[in-house]
This record gives structure tokens, C-alpha cells and sequence, in this order.
């Protein structure tokens, strides 16, 4: 039988459900705050099942709710609520299985009580969950990743762009990422006022769940989905390498092309996004600095020996007045260069405007070459991508080291 408990203030819904729940009905009253201090209210195991009543202090039974479910995710929650429509999509974001409202019967709750616990072992399962020996390819989407060893070289508008090219293509199927943690400048470029942030999909129920995850994109107009940097740089430090590998996997799971705005440099979570990355975009201006920095980041990764489906070199600012030319950049790298981005006057206004050029088909020699760019990103067919399938009680297969680990052990530095 499920372990059920309430927490509300209702003698009558208390005593209604007192089937369901035994003795284990509480009133919000007296430590009921926190997670800890709720749970240490029961005795013995805790419940597989909570159902807070939320008529009073709906927000702050949801906070509770959040902190719940991340803190022991064998604990499921049903809400009760005289509102549920209000509630819906903030009670899936936090994780919530389902909400019923006061007047519902006892058979509807134990409905509801059986169909929650069972949400709730298939999400523990899947936490728990041993690699398997075998392999299957399982399509999936591709992995766009825009790098430079240096800042200031329009990094954020040459991804900006291939993702509004993307997405103008195939709309909904295109989402972008801004992994410039601390500083990233993704929302400004696409003139984005998010309300959600990458912090907010890899931690939570979002993290488990496509569908709650997808609540928290924020739509362009373009008909692109973006994740953006936190708005607090300080936010940056809750978003490890495990969480960017784990929400790049879903992403390329539910999306055809994910696009991949990284930091400056070789960070750890760069060097996750590059353990997913199927294409490479690798980014430079054309002056000294950039050019050393750029060989020493392609000789890092032929170190990592990353298996990409395709890698390109791309010059931005090119000038054929410029003291370097392309000869001799690839004279330097060591490798040739794939597409070289003439200086613009109209992309300067469109970063101060929040809107790439390939969204408002200015006329202008960059854009034709930007479209290029996506041109060749967007092929017909790629091929799956094998991944490990699960199997319960198979033995994990050996893991190889992460890219950090690697990068680390190396002890490479990519200036």
C-alpha cells in the first residue's frame, strides 16, 4: 500500500482522507517550513506521497513543494487547490504531479495518490539507472557548437544568427543555449526579456521531464527556443558540467538543431558542450592575438581527439586591406579556413538593435555569408548517433574520462 500523507489546515479534508493517509495528517502549523522538518514529523519511512493543501499560501506551499522534490525525489506531491487552472504550469515546473481540488472524492484521490507514486518510481528509476553493454543509434539532433579562444571576436552573432537561420527553416526546431555562464549575451542579442534561465532548467523537475523542461524556453520570434545565461552571474557557480552534458542530451533529444553560444576559452562546461557536439564552428578574428590563440585551440582538441561529424574554421572581420590574409592565417593554424566574414557596418546596428541580420534580410555582403553558413550547417540527412540503452541489471560498461578530466590531466592551456 502507498505511504500517504496531508499536510492542511481543513479538520474536514483531513478527516475525509483520513483513509488514505492512517494518522498521518498534520496541520501546517508548527515546522512545517522546510522540507527537513516536515519529513522528521513522520515516523518511519516517509511518504511516497505528499498531498499539501494549497487554498492558503499557494506560493509558499509550491516553494516548499520545489524544495521538496529536489531534496527527496522518492516523495511525490499532489496539490489541492481551489484554482487549479492558476496553478498548473507553476506547479509543473516545480515538479508537481498532479493538483485536484477540495471537493474531489476519495476514490478520485487514491486515483490521483496511485498514479503519482507511480510518476514517482519511474523518476527514481531513472536516476538510479545502470548503463548498459549494448548499443542502439537513436536519432538525434545536431549539436552546433560556436567557439573562440578569445572574447570580442562576435562570437554571440555568429550563433545568434545560425540559430534564427536554423529556425526560419524549420520553426520550433531550433533551440539555442548560452553557455557563457557568467556573462553571456544571448537574451540581448535576440532583444529577449526572459523570465527563466539556464540555472532553472538543469536543476528541478526540468531536469527529468522534456515536457516541464520545454515551460521554460523562452520563444523568439523567428519561431527559435532560447535558454539564457543566468542574470545573475553569480548563479553560475549552482551550473556544473554534469548538468550541461544531461541538459544537452535531452535537448538534442526533442530538438533538430541545438545551437551552442560557449564562454570565451576552453571552461568546464565548455568542454561538456563539446563531449556533445556533432558540429564545430570554431571562431576568430583576424589579428594576431586571435590567430595564436585560435592554433593553440585547435591543437587542444586534436589532444582531446574529438569525434565530430564536421568542423569548420570561420574569420570574422576579414579585411583583404588587413596586414594578415587568409594564407597566412592557415599558414599559422595549420589547417585551412573554412569561410571568411567580411566587416559590416549594418551588424554593428544590429547588435545595438537586438535582431541578427538574418532575421530583418538586411541587404549586406555579411549576410549572404552568414546564410552561407547555415546553408552548409543544414545538411539533408545526418546519420543516428549511437548512445548506450538501458537495460536494469545489466553491468555498467567502463566510462571514459570526461573532456575536463582529460583536459586537466593533459595539462593543456588554450589562451
Amino acid at each position: 500500500m502507498t505511504r500517504v500523507s496531508l499536510i492542511s489546515s481543513s479538520a474536514e479534508l483531513r478527516d475525509r482522507l483520513q483513509p488514505l493517509t492512517g494518522s498521518t495528517a498534520f496541520s501546517p502549523a508548527g515546522g512545517t517550513g522546510d522540507p527537513a522538518s516536515l519529513l522528521a514529523q513522520f515516523t518511519g519511512l516517509p511518504p511516497e506521497v505528499l498531498i499539501m493543501d494549497c487554498r492558503a499560501d499557494a506560493n509558499g506551499k509550491l516553494a516548499l513543494a520545489a524544495v521538496l522534490i529536489e531534496t527527496y525525489p522518492a516523495t511525490g506531491v499532489l496539490l489541492v487547490s481551489d484554482r487549479p487552472g492558476d496553478l498548473a504550469l507553476p506547479a509543473m515546473r516545480v515538479g508537481v504531479q498532479d493538483i485536484l481540488p477540495p471537493y474531489a472524492t476519495l476514490a478520485e484521490f487514491g486515483d490521483a495518490v496511485e498514479a503519482v507514486a507511480s510518476a514517482t518510481r519511474n523518476r527514481v528509476a531513472q536516476l538510479t539507472e545502470v548503463p548498459a553493454e549494448v548499443t542502439r543509434v537513436v536519432p538525434a539532433g545536431q549539436v552546433v557548437s560556436v567557439m573562440s579562444p578569445k572574447g570580442g571576436v562576435g562570437k554571440t552573432t555568429v550563433a545568434t544568427n545560425i540559430a534564427v537561420g536554423l529556425a526560419q527553416r524549420a520553426p520550433g526546431s531550433t533551440v539555442i543555449v548560452d553557455l557563457d555562464v557568467q556573462f553571456g549575451d544571448v537574451a540581448s542579442g535576440l532583444d529577449l526579456e526572459p523570465h527563466h534561465f539556464l540555472a532553472d532548467v538543469v536543476h528541478g523537475a526540468a531536469r527529468y521531464d522534456a515536457v516541464v523542461m520545454k515551460t521554460f524556453l523562452t520563444q523568439h520570434k523567428s519561431g527559435l527556443y532560447a535558454i539564457c545565461a543566468p542574470n545573475v552571474p553569480s548563479d553560475a557557480d549552482k551550473i556544473t558540467a554534469d548538468d550541461i552534458s544531461h541538459l544537452l542530451h535531452g535537448l538534442a533529444a526533442e530538438f533538430r538543431y541545438v545551437v551552442i553560444d560557449t564562454a570565451p576559452g576552453m571552461s568546464e562546461t565548455t568542454l561538456a558542450a563539446l563531449d556533445a557536439t556533432t558540429d564545430l564552428i570554431l571562431l576568430s578574428s583576424m589579428d594576431v592575438p586571435g590567430i595564436r590563440g585560435l592554433r593553440k585551440e585547435l591543437d587542444t582538441i586534436r589532444e582531446l581527439e574529438l569525434t565530430l561529424d564536421s568542423r569548420r574554421v570561420v574569420l570574422n572581420f576579414a579585411d583583404h586591406k588587413g596586414l594578415l590574409s587568409v594564407a597566412d592565417v592557415e599558414a599559422t593554424i595549420g589547417t585551412r579556413v573554412d569561410l571568411a566574414l567580411p566587416r559590416s557596418k549594418a551588424a554593428l546596428t544590429s547588435v545595438n538593435q537586438g535582431i541578427p541580420l538574418l532575421q530583418s534580410g538586411v541587404r549586406d555582403p555579411l549576410t549572404k555569408h552568414l546564410r552561407n553558413l547555415v546553408d552548409r550547417i543544414a545538411t539533408p540527412t545526418r546519420p543516428g548517433r549511437t548512445v548506450e540503452s538501458p537495460v536494469a541489471g545489466a553491468k555498467p560498461s567502463p566510462q571514459p574520462a570526461s573532456r575536463w578530466q582529460l583536459f586537466k590531466k593533459k595539462g593543456t592551456v588554450a589562451a
